[in-house]
C-alpha cells in the first residue's frame, strides 16, 4: 500500500542542518506540514522560513534533545501543537570519531544519550498517537551501523543499537498499521565530518553527496514500506559482502587502519 507525505505531519529532530534540514524542506515542498527542532536558535528559524514558504503551517521548536529528562515534555508539546505526528523522522545525532584507546565511559555514555536514548524516548512517548494514526517512524541511523568503521566504535555503536532497535520494533509494530523505516546514510556532505572534538574522517575516495540527496529515497521508502534503505544505495552490496565473509572484511578494515595511522 502507498504512503503518499502530501498533507501529513511530519516531525523532524536535528533540523537545523545537514539531513534533518534537507529532509524538512523535502516533505514540505511535498505537502506536509513539518515540525523541526534542534539546539541552534539561529539556524533552525533560517530553516523555518524555506520550509514555511512551501508549507505555511509549519513550525519549530527549540529544544535540546540530548536533555533525555525533557524529552517527553517536548513530544507532549509537538503532538499537541501539530496536532498529532503523522511521521517521525529522528534524525538528530552527533559523530564521535576517536579511537577506543582515547574514549572514556563519559564519552561513550553522551554520544549514546543523543544518538540511541533520546530517539527511543521521542518515539515511545509519540507512539501511542503514532498506532492511533497507522503512522511511520523513520530512523535516521548510518552505515556505521553495518561496517563499524575505524575509530568510530562509540558512534557506530549507538547507530547499531538504533538499528536493532528498529528492526525489533518493526516486528512488534506489524499488526497497528505503524511501520517503522531505517535509513543508512553512507558519506553525506554535513558538518558532521568537519565538527571540533574528533578524528580525522576516513572517508578518502568515497565522494560525498549533497544533503538534498537524501530526499527522494527517504520519500521512496516511506512510499513503499521498504524497512532499510541505503544512500547511496550501492553500499547494501558491501554490507552484504561483509556478512558473507567477516573474516575477509575485518582484515581488510584493519589493513586500510593502518594505512592511515602511517
Amino acid at each position: 500500500m502507498s504512503y503518499a507525505i502530501e498533507g501529513k505531519r511530519v516531525l523532524v529532530t536535528g533540523a537545523s542542518t545537514g539531513i534533518g534540514a534537507a529532509l524538512a524542506e523535502g516533505f514540505a515542498a511535498r505537502g506536509a506540514v513539518v515540525g523541526i527542532c534542534a539546539r541552534r536558535a539561529a539556524l533552525l528559524a533560517d530553516v523555518l522560513d524555506r520550509v514555511q514558504k512551501h508549507s505555511p503551517e509549519s513550525r519549530a521548536w527549540t529544544v535540546d534533545l540530548s536533555d533525555l529528562d525533557t524529552v517527553e515534555a517536548f513530544a507532549r508539546r509537538a503532538d499537541a501543537e501539530m496536532g498529532g505526528v503523522d511521521v517521525l523522522v529522528n534524525n538528530a545525532g552527533a559523530p564521535k570519531r576517536r579511537k577506543v584507546t582515547d574514549l572514556t565511559p563519559a564519552v561513550v555514555e553522551s554520544i549514546m544519550a543523543l544518538n540511541y536514548f533520546s530517539p527511543v524516548r521521542l518515539t515511545l512517548a509519540l507512539l501511542p498517537g503514532l498506532i492511533e494514526r497507522r503512522g511511520r517512524i523513520v530512523n535516521i541511523s548510518s552505515i556505521a551501523a553495518r561496517l563499524g568503521p575505524p575509530g568510530e566504535a562509540a558512534y557506530a555503536a549507538t547507530k547499531a543499537a538504533l538499528t536493532a532497535w528498529s528492526e525489533s520494533a518493526a516486528v512488534d509494530l506489524a499488526d497497528t498499521g505503524v511501520k517503522v523505516h531505517v535509513v543508512a546514510p553512507a558519506v553525506i556532505d554535513t558538518d558532521l565530518f568537519h565538527l571540533p572534538d574528533n578524528d580525522p574522517a576516513m572517508t578518502e575516495g568515497v565522494d560525498a553527496l549533497p544533503t538534498d540527496a537524501m530526499v527522494a529515497p527517504v520519500l521512496a521508502q516511506l512510499e513503499s514500506g521498504a524497512f532499510e534503505t541505503y544512500v547511496p544505495e550501492s553500499f547494501r552490496d558491501i554490507v552484504v559482502g561483509k556478512f558473507q565473509n567477516p573474516e575477509a572484511f575485518m582484515e581488510g578494515t584493519i589493513a586500510y587502519a593502518r594505512s592511515h595511522r602511517s
